[in-house]
């Protein structure tokens, strides 16, 4: 991308203007949460100003207008990962309640004791957490992926790990601590050859790159609204026909259901059965209008570009006396943790805040992932193509600072 079309880019996300400390704000936060652009804020208010009205009960003007926005926000949701039936996009209020509900779901219809679910050693707590919850509740095993020093998921073992207790895969596609991209699409082709499904977390993967869920042929493949410029409290849980026609609902109440009684209720079709309660009619409609935003600036430019600032700061970084960068797989996206010398993230995550930037320190909702690398945590710093590579040189010269402060 041109300075010039970053430039206009930036204008149409108002908080990077905001400053922080008297200093302008730089953030390099954006695997926790990225920024929204101007035209996801307006059709937020648009919403609750001109179609504020729940969905798919009423039938008055109002209902029927915010029905309709909802569902061609999941046309278009299901266009852009290449669904093959927008009833095979289930709204969720997050990559988190979308794995726990496969969780929930598929243990309760596919799973007893004895069985196994594997994911790998590079997971997010949501990806870690909910299998746990139903290994306990089944008395099954949970088996771990093992990685390389690079923090690249070791293949030949993963496919040692699948068996005929296998009842199901889980992994991420993106590292939120490493920026691993793990080569899902071999791992999913591994799995179905021995007729185990797949559920991907793309959670970090759909901000950076093209996703086609029928080309992966995942089984499921779940991320969140607000990691991709839309809002907080949506997210999607895709997953094919025949997996959701066959589970049993997640939760129960209106709008799940076709018919009640006391002695017996039928609950509804795709993709109504999962959708237990009101729908968020306003987040839906913003996550599309997300999603647009980026797909007209287009998602391989995207990519490009902020593969660019990547390197470029990975390259920086390292001019830092005792600069050691965690996670150095061959096929990286936008991550880059770090640890200098023996000073603690936290501290120096502190001090950068008091100049104005933006990053995470910590575990990342990945304890084990720490735990496997003997460190406490790291400093965290996450690129969106609404950042600069002048921004990376401020960065960089802060950090030397900060370093120079704590040594």
């Amino acid at each position: 991308m041109t300075t010039q079309e970053i430039n206009k880019i930036r204008e149409d996300f108002p908080i990077l203007s905001v400053k922080v400390y008297d200093k302008p704000l730089i953030y390099f936060d954006n695997a926790a949460t990225t920024q929204k652009p101007k035209a996801v804020l307006d059709r937020i208010n648009y919403g609750y100003e001109h179609l504020n009205a729940n969905i798919h009960r009423g039938v008055h003007f109002l209902s029927q207008k915010a029905t309709d926005a909802h569902e061609e926000a999941r046309n278009f949701i299901a266009n852009y990962i290449n669904a093959e039936s927008a009833s095979e996009i289930i709204f969720t209020r997050g990559t988190t309640e979308a794995i726990n509900l496969v969780a929930f779901s598929f243990g309760e219809f596919c799973c007893k004791e004895g069985d196994e679910i594997v994911i790998s050693a590079i997971e997010h707590h949501s990806n870690i957490v909910p299998w746990q919850m139903l290994c306990e509740r089944k008395k099954m095993k949970l088996r771990i992926i093992p990685m390389n020093e690079k923090g690249e998921l070791r293949l030949n073992e993963y496919e040692k790990l699948l068996n005929e207790k296998t009842r199901l895969v889980s992994v991420t596609h993106v590292s939120n601590v490493l920026g691993t991209v793990v080569p899902v699409k071999e791992m999913i082709e591994a799995a179905h050859a021995k007729n185990i499904p797949v559920l991907i977390d793309g959670a970090q993967a759909l901000p950076h790159m093209q996703v086609d869920v029928r080309d992966l042929n995942a089984d499921f493949y779940v991320f969140s609204g607000h990691k991709i410029y839309g809002p907080t409290g949506i997210g999607v849980l895709y997953g094919k026909k025949e997996w959701l026609d066959k589970l049993p609902p997640y939760q129960g109440g209106g709008e799940m259901i076709q018919n009640v009684s006391f002695e017996k209720t039928t609950y509804n079709e795709l993709p109504f059965k999962f959708e237990a309660g009101t729908p968020d009619y306003i987040g839906s409609t913003a996550l599309a209008e997300a999603l647009k935003y980026v797909e007209n600036i287009g998602i391989d430019k995207i990519a490009a570009y902020e593969d660019e600032l990547t390197a470029y700061a990975t390259k920086r970084l390292l001019e830092i006396d005792g600069m050691r960068i965690i996670g150095t797989s061959e096929h990286k996206s936008s991550v880059i943790s770090f640890l200098v010398g023996d000073i603690h993230p936290y501290d120096i995550g502190m001090l950068l805040d008091k100049l104005g930037i933006a990053v995470r320190t910590g575990h990342h909702c990945a304890q084990p992932l720490m735990d496997e690398l003997g460190i406490p945590g790291t400093v965290r710093a996450t690129f969106s193509f609404y950042n600069t590579k002048e921004e990376i040189d401020t960065f960089v010269e802060a950090l030397k600072r900060v370093v120079g402060m704590l040594s």
